[in-house]
């Protein structure tokens, strides 16, 4: 019995059975994610910007005709440690909080050995794994991140436990380079009239003035943001946020802050070692006690 075509609803179309030339062709850019556009774009940014104060008459360009290479290649090494350090931050682990495949009772009873029963565990609502102390829930990593600080949009990535000091030692060095920067690209403008020239042959040079003068205030800002949230053994989104936090809103003042020199050693060295639960109910005995005194 012959099968005649199918009426015209019920015919299968390219978008379930097969896949037509124009979605072939579409098929590579669906493999570029939103994190390799923006690292990418960080990428050429830095390096277009680096051309472009070598191509001009600024120092750099004196410094080489005076046959100093030092300066020149002292730059290009602080753009290219700086660059690095940007992509390390950015792809790297920021300390995700592992997913235990243990039965619940097995990973209950490790947590009651490890955590002290003053601080009720916290099961994530999204990827419902125990939470510890300090940990949140990134909605756009979609993981939960240990010692939150923030999500990065420039990174594309969150930074927390594991890539905090990187990222302010990436903000320190890319504050060094972007002021470096600044005063090469204003050595090179040399005002003169008519404008119309001077706009053609100093134009691209002088946006990126204005671009790394604002990269610039921005950097600086973050870093003296962070640098304060380090000395006071704190983060971004606690700070933000410490009302919405319920460890924090039993407390009237931080209770993992250890004083400027433990704060920074701990930050940057992981000295004094110990767990945020732990620091946590040792403050609050201490403060038990004076109490009673």
């Amino acid at each position: 019995m012959a099968v005649g075509p199918l009426p015209r609803r019920a015919r299968p179309t390219g978008r379930f059975f097969r896949v037509g030339p124009r979605a072939e062709a579409m098929a590579p850019w669906a493999l570029l994610s939103h994190g390799v556009l923006v690292r990418t774009g960080h990428t050429v940014l830095t390096w277009g910007i680096t051309l472009v104060l070598f191509l001009h008459d600024t120092a750099l360009r004196q410094w080489e005709e005076q046959g100093e290479l030092l300066l020149p290649l002292t730059f290009l090494l602080l753009v290219l440690g700086s660059l690095l350090l940007y992509l390390a931050v950015s792809l790297m682990d920021p300390g995700y909080v592992n997913v235990q495949p243990q039965p619940q009772e097995e990973a209950k009873e490790e947590q009651t050995a490890m955590v002290p029963q003053a601080i009720p565990l916290r099961r994530c609502r999204f990827c419902m794994v125990l939470q510890p102390l300090r940990a949140r829930h990134c909605r756009e990593c979609r993981r939960c991140v240990r010692r939150y600080d923030h999500h990065c949009p420039w990174m594309e990535n969150c930074v927390g436990e594991r890539n905090h000091p990187l990222f302010v030692a990436y903000l320190a060095l890319q504050l060094v380079v972007l002021l470096w920067g600044l005063y090469l690209a204003w050595s090179g403008l040399h005002f003169f009239q008519p404008w119309g020239l001077w706009l053609r042959s100093s134009g691209l040079l002088f946006a990126t003035f204005l671009l790394l003068s604002l990269f610039s205030l921005v950097a600086g800002l973050l870093l003296a943001s962070h640098l304060y949230l380090v000395a006071s053994n704190t983060t971004t989104w606690e700070f933000m946020s410490s009302h919405r936090i319920a460890y924090l809103r039993q407390r009237p003042g931080n209770p993992f802050d250890r004083g400027l020199t433990r704060n920074v050693a701990h930050f940057f060295c992981g000295w004094p070692s110990g767990s945020w639960e732990t620091l946590w109910v040792e403050e609050e005995e201490k403060e038990g006690r004076s109490q009673a005194v």
